[in-house]
């Protein structure tokens, strides 16, 4: 255990040598690492030895004890300090209280007054240590795992819904540092080649990338949807391009580095000085991203790009006939769009026919295309063929221009409506497995996310997303809120004991079950025992 350091400050040098000599300092866990004769002399060595108890004597010429323990609680405020005296005034323990000191004691000192004090103020020290190492723990446990408190803060920023002072209140009761005079967004998702949301490789990949964001405190990420993440950078805005570009290169590398080769695309948003234009900011990044469907292969979008229709040379389409069009593009689509792209999606893409439309022979190849690899996305997302043979729009061969592309919209609409019912389906399965799976293992010391998606055969980043956007809680909340409700049966209803307890519903630490407890309670275990705290 690291010793806790000890500096004295007292102007009898023969009180201050008795105190510095009589204690066995290493004996009670104490590192002794200064003394000086006043306020004065004492305030820039405690600056730059940081100890953590200050003893110190309230009468001293130039700078009192009370003086000195004002300043330097202002500046080191875990530092424990205990007051020495000869005065027994209460007036002086009153402003000494007031200051937040330990222990005020009165002279002479005995030795084992000193050793009392000491052991008090250790046994203090290492209370607080075990607690921030139980809340960083806890916060942990959270942090890789949303929040769903954080996800609606993040839903309701991005829309423009709240204004910049409870903007920086909903953030300061989450506990989110948002002060920069510098934003930007970047939005990115990654799939497997085949779309399919169910790979290892992919979600191994996703995963890394979001345990390396926590590391970088100007990357606050959030979920967007079931596939897509983005990123709120914050920072100096004359360093926000180096941030967002550090951003891009991180995902470029986790997604070039894996072992197989994923579908992976970012879009970057027009950087704002103001929280108010973060949602002006996500909806031109929304608007970038929109374009993957456009060009599948090209990997990194922009909204200066995007304005300025700068495509890059070997996406662009100059003259589209039958033979060269890429049908692809329809099926991507289908298989990642969402309803609110539809619009503008099939706007752009017509719009980059230029022209070729107009021909007759061209539009009947065009609406047959479409509806033929609509067909084929919704069987690779296992939509029943009747089912579309039922649903799905036909179209007209003699459609005009203006039809294809209301035909277009109709169609895609209809399509992503079934694919999203399907995929609610076997979304219901798939967690109707987990929760059933979860309530039968909770109290396990060793269930995590992984373990959860390895029974039920899924990916883990995947049920993650699943998970929270079924149940409304994240995989950890689910998982805590469980533990506690068998806790408050076994408190109020056995006689067992609370570390019997946090045993039982899968705590291996009880001390570390009782600061869950108390975090989400309100209350100790022992206090709802006794009835100081209702289940309302």
């Amino acid at each position: 255990m690291e010793l806790i350091k000890v500096f004295i400050c007292e102007d009898e040098s023969i009180v201050r040598e008795g105190l510095r000599d009589m204690i066995p300092w290493e004996k009670y866990g104490y590192e002794f690492v200064g003394d000086a004769p006043d306020g004065e002399m004492a305030l820039p060595m405690i600056r730059q030895l940081k100890p953590d108890v200050l003893i110190t004597d309230i009468t001293m010429p130039f700078m009192d004890g009370l003086s000195l323990s004002k300043t330097v609680a202002q500046e080191l405020p875990n530092l424990k300090i205990i007051v020495i005296s000869g005065y027994s005034d209460f007036e002086y323990a009153r402003k000494a209280i007031e200051l937040g000191v330990e222990q005020y004691l009165l002279k002479p000192i005995t030795k084992n007054d000193m050793i009392q004090a000491l052991e008090g103020i250790r046994k203090k020290i290492s209370e607080e240590n075990e607690q921030k190492d139980y809340l960083r723990q806890y916060e942990q446990e959270f942090k890789k795992f949303e929040r769903m408190s954080h996800r609606a803060f993040f839903e309701k920023l991005v829309e423009g819904s709240m204004s910049v002072s409870e903007i920086y209140e909903e953030a300061n009761n989450l506990h989110l540092n948002l002060l920069a005079n510098g934003y930007n967004i970047v939005i990115f998702s990654i799939r497997d080649l085949n779309q399919s949301t169910y790979t290892d490789d992919a979600a191994k990949v996703t995963e890394s990338l979001l345990n390396h964001f926590l590391h970088y405190p100007d990357y606050i990420l959030f979920r967007c949807n079931l596939l897509s993440y983005a990123v709120l950078i914050k920072g100096d805005l004359e360093d926000l391009p180096r941030l967002t570009d550090k951003c891009v290169d991180l995902i470029r590398q986790h997604c070039e580095e894996a072992s197989s080769q994923l579908d992976w695309h970012v879009a970057v948003g027009a950087p704002t000085q103001r929280l108010s234009g973060l949602s002006s900011c996500y909806a031109d990044a929304n608007r970038a991203f929109a374009y993957r469907h456009l060009f599948p292969r090209k990997h990194v979008f922009t909204a200066e790009q995007m304005t300025n229709e700068q495509v890059p040379d070997d996406a662009q389409i100059k003259k589209i006939d039958a033979g060269k069009f890429d049908p692809m593009i329809i099926r991507y689509f289908v298989q990642t769009g969402t309803l609110n792209e539809v619009e503008p999606f099939a706007d752009e893409y017509i719009a980059n026919l230029d022209g070729s439309e107009k021909s007759i022979l061209f539009r009947y190849y065009l609406l047959v295309s479409i509806r033929v690899n609509v067909e084929l996305a919704l069987k690779e997302a296992e939509v029943d063929a009747e089912e579309m043979a039922k649903t799905l729009p036909t179209f007209d061969a003699n459609d005009t221009a203006e039809e294809v592309r209301d035909y277009l919209v109709d169609i895609l609409t209809v399509a992503i409506k079934m694919r999203d019912t399907e995929a609610q389906k076997r979304g219901n399965d798939i967690i109707d497995n987990a929760v059933a799976y979860i309530n039968q293992h909770f109290a396990d010391e060793d269930i995590s996310l992984d373990s959860v998606a390895e029974a039920i055969n899924i990916s883990a980043n995947y049920l993650s997303a699943l998970f929270s956007h079924k149940v409304g809680l994240s995989f950890v909340e689910y998982i805590t809120k469980k533990r506690m409700t068998k806790a408050k049966q076994l408190l109020r209803n056995t006689s067992k004991r609370s570390g019997e307890i946090a045993c039982e519903i899968g705590y291996k630490d009880p001390r570390y079950f009782s600061f869950v407890f108390k975090k989400n309670q309100g209350c100790t275990p022992s206090q709802y025992r006794n009835g100081e705290m209702s289940d309302e």
